[in-house]
């Protein structure tokens, strides 16, 4: 079971998603805004939060960046505009998965299980995972233990997204990593849909990394490659 906050002004979509969410299992609450979403997280840990982007008070994006101030929990965004622009502030704010209205609450809750299950197989690493990992070429070093990017001796921050991407392919740096196997990875489930939100995030990923977006090759019709 998992603490979920749905935070939306529109009470009949909290209240479906809420009902999907209860059948499963889990322990909900809800926000009409983005303050009381952020009262909410002050109080309560969240396993997950299922945020809106357009609403009265303070709107998702604010709210994300007010919430990541003192919390790490997962957010899924939820839109009526699916602009790369859009996409692109979202994830940069720190939102793990960006949803594009309408959508049905079966995908809702098949996101919110993929993202549970990538926190708990985390928790759940075997010890020799566990063990301190650092890649490092020319200026980039990347510590997988602590998620930590310099770049020429200065760190980085990187979006949530943006870390497990980047380390998945250092990890299987020199191979050619399918989009679709990217996706499966990263996002923990069949992607199905726009699956533009990997290129954004690679967009995104290269932009952090500056002269060293180089090592990150696209792969036509395939996917991507980590150059290591």
């Amino acid at each position: 079971m998992a603490r979920i906050l749905i935070c939306d002004d529109e009470s009949a979509l909290r209240a479906v998603i809420k009902r999907y969410a209860v059948f499963e299992g889990h322990e909900v609450d809800e926000a009409g805004d983005g303050m009381e979403a952020v009262e909410a997280c002050r109080k309560k840990n969240y396993d997950i939060i299922i945020m809106d982007v357009m609403m009265p008070e303070l709107d998702g994006f604010s709210a994300v960046k007010e919430i990541r101030k003192t919390s790490d929990t997962p957010v899924i965004m939820l839109s009526a505009r699916g602009e790369e622009y859009d996409k692109v502030l979202g994830f940069e704010v720190g939102v793990d998965d960006y949803v594009v209205k309408p959508f049905s609450s079966k995908e809702i809750m098949l996101r919110v299980n993929a993202i549970l299950r990538r926190m708990q197989n985390k928790q759940h690493l075997p010890a020799e995972a566990e063990s301190h990992t650092v890649f490092t070429k020319e200026g980039l070093a990347a510590d997988m233990t602590a998620y930590r990017v310099m770049i020429d001796g200065v760190q980085i921050e990187l979006a949530p997204k943006e870390y497990d991407l980047l380390f998945y392919l250092i990890r299987n740096k020199n191979i050619a990593v399918p989009r679709e196997k990217l996706l499966t990875e990263v996002w923990g489930y069949d992607y199905y849909g726009d699956d533009r939100t990997l290129d954004t995030h690679i967009k995104l990923l290269r932009k952090s990394l500056g002269p060293y977006a180089v090592f990150i090759t696209t792969l036509r019709g395939l996917g991507y490659r980590f150059e290591g």
